[in-house]
């Protein structure tokens, strides 16, 4: 993926930068999944890695959020055809967490940041906690779960605001406002 479809204009995203986050982030889940699923029992669990940006707009992950939607629409059209075997489809949406790929989407410190502020939690999760969730997605505690997206962000996705608190005079200020 070049840096130019992540930090540059939507709109302006060229075709071939268009179909590379497609082919990486949703074909490759389908052609792999077809092709291991003569070696696959009837009980398997298979799960994909998404974020936040697909059903909602994050700024800098311009088309990756398109990419990550058609992955998640993808995860509950196989989830149906598969789970007529038994086998079960989900993805899990990890908040932002220090890695190689975070390192391409631009000012990932403050999305880091804002999260911490405004997660319930008030925290970024670990790959530790990301790394359970999977964990349970992909046994048979999860039996009953399939065709869904798992949200690991200390509680992010819930929130439709910046958090916010009052300060000594009464006044509305934003969690992060250092001038309060």
């Amino acid at each position: 993926m070049r840096q130019e479809a992540l930090t540059g204009s939507f709109m302006e995203t060229s075709k071939s930068a268009f179909n590379i986050a497609m082919e990486i982030s949703v074909y490759s889940l389908i052609e792999l999944t077809h092709k291991l699923e003569p070696v696959l029992s009837d009980k398997a669990s298979i799960l994909t890695l998404t974020y936040l940006g697909g059903p909602q707009y994050i700024p800098n992950y311009n088309v990756m959020g398109v990419a990550k939607a058609a992955l998640e629409s993808t995860v509950r059209y196989m989830s149906v055809e598969l789970g007529r075997k038994g086998q079960r489809v989900n993805a899990l949406s990890a908040g932002p967490i220090k890695t190689l790929a975070a390192a391409g989407i631009g000012d990932f410190k403050s999305i880091l940041k804002w999260n911490e502020c405004n997660a319930p939690l008030q925290k970024n999760v670990t790959t530790l906690e990301v790394g359970n969730s999977a964990m349970y997605l992909l046994s048979d505690l999860a039996s009953g779960v399939s065709g869904e997206v798992h949200y690991v962000d200390a509680g992010y996705n819930i929130m439709g605001m910046a958090a916010v608190e009052k300060n000594d005079a009464g006044r509305t200020v934003f969690s992060w406002d250092e001038s309060k």
